[in-house]
C-alpha cells in the first residue's frame, strides 16, 4: 500500500455561529487585550508551561490579490492530485481557499473555555514542548506514551510541518497552523486509507475545502478493495466521530499527556479507528 508523509491538515461542514468582533492585531498585543471580554474568566497572567507565546505571524507573503490566490489554488491543487505526499501542496492549498472555514473555526474556539486559552497561549507542536524520549518513559496507556510510541514507530518528527506562508491575519494563521500541528494526533496509519478516514472527521469538523478535495478525489487513487473497506468500514467511523466528538481544535493535546488514553477517548468522543488489517489481507 501506498506509504504517504503525514499531511497537515483538521477539517469539515461548519455551522453558522455569531462572529465576534475581531480587532486590529498588532505585534506583541496579546489575544488577552484585543478580546479582553472574551477572555476576562481566564486571563491569570501566568506564561504557560511551556514558556510565553510564540509570534506566529507568517514570515512568507503576507497577502495575495484575488488573481495570485486562484493561481496558488490552482497550482497547488494540480500538484497535490499529481502527489498526494506533496505536504506543502497541500496545506497551501488549504490556507488559500480556507478563510471562511477559518472564521468559523475561530468562532468555534472562542466559544469554548480551552479554545480560548489555545488561542491566547499559541502552543506550537514541536520538539521544543514535546521531549519524545521522556514520553516514551511514561506510564503506559498514557496518551503521551501511545503518542510517543506511534511518532517513533513510524518515523515522525513533531517538527515536519509546512509553514502557513498565505494567511495575513494572525489569528487565523495560528489556527491554520494548529490545525496542521494537531492532526498527527490522530494517530491514524500513515496510509492512503488512513489519510482519508481522516480527511473526512476534518471534513465533518472544520468545513475546510482541502478536506473535502483530499476526501473525495484522494479515494480515485485506492483499489477497488480499498474502496470497499472506506465506503463500509473507515466512513461510518469517521461521520460518527465527525459528528459526535468535540471540536477537537478545542482539545489541549500538550497538557492531556499524562491522561490516560481511554479516558481521553471518552472525554472527547473518539471511537478508536476500526483495525481493518485483517480485511486487506
Amino acid at each position: 500500500m501506498l506509504r504517504l508523509s503525514p499531511l497537515k491538515c483538521w477539517a469539515p461542514t461548519s455551522l453558522l455561529y455569531s462572529r465576534f468582533p475581531r480587532l486590529p492585531f498588532r505585534g506583541s498585543e496579546s489575544l488577552d487585550k484585543v478580546h479582553g471580554i472574551i477572555f476576562r474568566y481566564k486571563t491569570s497572567g501566568k506564561i504557560p508551561f511551556y514558556g510565553a507565546a510564540r509570534d506566529t505571524r507568517p514570515t512568507g507573503l503576507f497577502s495575495l490579490s484575488p488573481l495570485q490566490r486562484i493561481s496558488v489554488a490552482v497550482h497547488s491543487a494540480t500538484t497535490a492530485l499529481a502527489d498526494p505526499s506533496r505536504a506543502d501542496a497541500v496545506a497551501a492549498l488549504g490556507e488559500v481557499t480556507g478563510h471562511m472555514a477559518l472564521y468559523a473555526m475561530y468562532d468555534k474556539m472562542m466559544l469554548d473555555p480551552t479554545g480560548q486559552r489555545i488561542l491566547r497561549d499559541r502552543p506550537i507542536v514541536d520538539s521544543k514542548i514535546i521531549d519524545l524520549n521522556a514520553l516514551l518513559k511514561s506510564d503506559e496507556g498514557t496518551f503521551g506514551h501511545v503518542y510517543a510510541k506511534f511518532m517513533q514507530s513510524h518515523g515522525f518528527d513533531p517538527d515536519e510541518r509546512s509553514n502557513v506562508r498565505f494567511i495575513s491575519d494572525p489569528e487565523l494563521s495560528y489556527i491554520m497552523l494548529r490545525y496542521g500541528s494537531a492532526t498527527i494526533f490522530g494517530m491514524l496509519p500513515p496510509t492512503v486509507l488512513g489519510e482519508l478516514a481522516l480527511k473526512w472527521v476534518e471534513l465533518l469538523q472544520t468545513g475546510l475545502p482541502v478536506a473535502a478535495l483530499s476526501a473525495t478525489v484522494g479515494s480515485l487513487r485506492l483499489s477497488l478493495r480499498e474502496r470497499d473497506i472506506l465506503h463500509n468500514i473507515y466512513l461510518p467511523w469517521a461521520v460518527q466521530v465527525g459528528k459526535n466528538s468535540t471540536f477537537l481544535m478545542n482539545t489541549y493535546y500538550e497538557g492531556e499527556f499524562e491522561t490516560n488514553i481511554h479516558v481521553l477517548r471518552e472525554r472527547i468522543g473518539i471511537e478508536p479507528a476500526p483495525d481493518v488489517e485483517n480485511w486487506l489481507g
